[in-house]
């Protein structure tokens, strides 16, 4: 398949691309301000419309986040997830300096997780490690 890829996107399209999948929303200047503190993020475009993106969140030390990988649903199943994670993952490794290592972490929607184990991530807890964790924190007019 064709397309082109960029290294920006709208807080718009981004609102837009979690709603197609059914993530939750937040207001746009939240999107927006993510969107400016974002290390770097990689879209697939086709037609000029957002197909796929992928977001990382790096501390420039050790730790990586992937935050989102998205792709429209109507484009799902035809390799486009992989192709984002194999762009993130080269990505991430052309940070790599002699004798670094860098922590990559994500949270797999579920369902998932079998994906993102062919990109050598392990599922946790295991006899090694405990679960993943995570909270959101809303303001008073949310609760």
């Amino acid at each position: 398949m064709e397309y082109e890829i960029t290294n920006t996107i709208t807080p718009e399209e981004y609102l837009e691309m979690r709603a197609l999948v059914g993530w939750g929303g937040f207001p746009l200047e939240q999107a927006k301000a993510g969107l400016e503190h974002t290390t770097h993020i990689c879209t697939f475009r086709k037609d000029g419309k957002v197909i796929g993106l992928v977001r990382l969140l790096w501390d420039h030390g050790y730790v990586v986040y992937i935050a989102d990988v998205i792709v429209r649903p109507d484009f799902q199943g035809k390799g486009i997830g992989r192709e984002l994670m194999n762009y993130a993952m080269n990505y991430i490794k052309s940070k790599l300096k002699p004798g670094w290592r860098i922590m990559v972490n994500l949270q797999a929607a579920k369902g998932k997780e079998g994906f993102y184990k062919k990109f050598g991530f392990i599922e946790r807890p295991n006899e090694d490690f405990g679960p993943g964790m995570h909270q959101w924190i809303c303001s008073e007019e949310e609760n």
